[in-house]
């Protein structure tokens, strides 16, 4: 049997705790994370973001996946560190069943739609055609029902608005053939929720 890379996106609006889902995720199930590119290009670039920094930030996030994949499917975990540029956590195993690796992605191109029309109103072609080709196993959706933390990077405080980007997001994943589920409640209650959708993946 040929070895398959099940990929699970995490999504949502900001501070829903997605990074850190990623990085315990990828702790827990001994595999690599692609983090979400967009805070590496912001942290160097400003946030002050045009739409066609986006797109940089679109292709920049599609090419640490497919480096990520790349780097799973050759059995190639680094050595000595707990976290790799853009990968993610590892601590140098793979996910313990036969013939299946699990690949954990901190956004996608979702992501960069959403953002992209509720900002600017419009999408560029090249991510609505990544959402078309690309395929993936599932998405876990995670609910604005946590505290939001301050970060430099972050653009919305209010409850509000994260909630209207949530619905965006949930409109999408409903309208889409991939599976899905919700994530919501407290740090634990998310992580074991996400632990358990994910081990229904590889029954």
């Amino acid at each position: 049997m040929s070895e398959c890379i099940i990929k699970v996106v995490v999504i949502g609006p900001e501070s829903t705790g997605k990074s850190t889902l990623c990085e315990k995720l990828a702790a827990h199930y001994k595999t690599i994370w692609v983090q979400e590119y967009a805070r590496e290009y912001l942290i160097k670039n400003g946030n002050a973001y045009t739409q066609q920094d986006l797109l940089t930030i679109a292709k920049g996030q599609i090419e640490n996946e497919e480096k990520a994949i790349q780097q799973l499917s050759n059995n190639q975990f680094p050595n000595n560190k707990q976290r790799t540029t853009n990968q993610g956590q590892t601590n140098n195993a793979q996910p313990q069943t036969p013939n299946k690796k699990l690949l954990i992605i901190d956004t996608d191109m979702h992501v960069m739609k959403i953002w992209s029309e509720f900002v600017f109103n419009t999408c560029n072609h090249f991510i609505l055609n990544q959402i078309a080709s690309r395929e993936y196993h599932a998405y876990l959706l995670c609910e604005p029902d946590i505290d939001w933390v301050k970060d430099e990077l972050r653009e919305y405080p209010d409850l509000k608005t994260r909630e209207i980007l949530f619905h965006h997001y949930k409109d999408l994943l409903v309208h889409q053939h991939c599976a899905w589920t919700i994530i919501n409640g407290g740090y634990d209650t998310r992580f074991q929720k996400a632990i358990a959708y994910i081990d229904s993946l590889f029954q």
